[in-house]
């Protein structure tokens, strides 16, 4: 018994002593399209995050889109997928209350179709617009500027519920 604990430390110490394999280093030819890498997906809209690099935004997938944030604040989602094209352009973290006063600066922005509602706290302004740069980079603007119309801070996640056992469900159950 003593032999196998001593086994399964040498190979913990030899795991962790081992050169950690770079991610992405491809070390077959690339003709072999079993092994070869898969390429990152290119940024929709990457002049938004150009025109907020001085606010240091970080970003993260969210719905086959990229999600942007400032600090704690979601500011914006990026989306450029070939389903659903109307959905396109840059999604403005706001609220309803903040809707009318944006829509006077944005005449294109509209509620977003996907989403399944009319109306959502989220707005679209559509890549298909013919202003869409120029209203994108306004809502940049605004976003340097610190505008509590644009952004939200994201609510907590619950914890997922741990499972309930059998024996558990079926003492409920008696009356």
């Amino acid at each position: 018994m003593r032999r196998g604990g001593e086994q399964a430390s040498n190979v913990r110490y030899m795991m962790s002593t081992m050169p950690k394999r770079q991610r992405n280093a491809p070390d077959l030819p690339l003709e072999d399209a079993l092994f070869a890498t898969r390429a990152r997906k290119k940024v929709p809209h990457e002049f938004v995050l150009e025109a907020l690099a001085s606010l240091l935004p970080r970003t993260n997938p969210m719905f086959g889109c990229l999600a942007v944030y400032v600090g704690k604040r979601i500011v914006v989602i990026l989306r450029d997928k070939s389903s659903k094209t109307a959905d396109n352009g840059v999604w403005l973290a706001t609220t309803e209350e903040h809707h009318e006063s944006l829509r006077r600066e944005f005449p294109s922005m509209r509620s977003i179709g996907v989403l399944g509602k009319k109306v959502t706290g989220w707005q679209v302004l559509p890549a298909e617009a013919a202003d869409f740069e120029e209203a994108a980079l306004h809502a940049c603007e605004l976003i340097l500027a610190g505008d509590p119309r644009i952004g939200k801070v994201p609510g907590a996640r619950r914890k997922a519920r741990p499972p309930r056992s059998k024996s558990a469900a079926k003492r409920r159950k008696r009356p």
